[in-house]
């Protein structure tokens, strides 16, 4: 019988392959969206923060902030309150290419669901919501101290 993370990590990996496809015109590889849509919600979130709501490692949110502060979409300062931690803000370059990076992301859905009836998709994305809550929680009571 087929395992529903074996699908989840299919999809997942697909959907990396193909924004990786589409994004890299713009000095983008296929992770860093999630970056970029947290950072222009949040200006001066720190990187433990985003670690945290993206549901990464530290050490990859510090390697893929480098690569976005290299390239221009990110600027980081110390936060004044604690020296040690680092504070992540878009550039103008990175508000610029967030509309861009939003439309792969829709178009991506849209190809993933176009087989799929309007009932279809609701049912889909409802169960996937209950999917990713239980991970979360899974998480949460497994690793414990992780901010939502």
């Amino acid at each position: 019988m087929d395992s529903l993370t074996k699908f989840i990590n299919r999809t997942s990996r697909c959907g990396i392959l193909y924004r990786e496809k589409k994004l890299s015109k713009y000095g983008l590889n296929g992770v860093q969206h999630a970056y970029l849509l947290n950072i222009c919600k949040n200006p001066g979130i720190s990187q433990e923060n985003l670690a945290k709501l993206i549901f990464v490692n530290k050490s990859n949110v510090a390697r893929q902030l480098a690569m976005l502060e290299e390239n221009g979409f990110i600027t980081r300062e110390a936060c004044e309150s604690d020296k040690r931690q680092m504070m992540v803000f878009p550039t103008q370059k990175a508000l610029d290419i967030l509309p861009k990076v939003i439309e792969v992301l829709d178009e991506l859905n849209e190809k993933l669901l176009e087989d799929f009836s309007d009932e279809e998709k609701n049912l889909l994305l409802l169960m996937m919501e209950r999917v990713t809550d239980k991970a979360i929680k899974l998480i949460d009571e497994s690793c414990g101290d992780r901010e939502k």
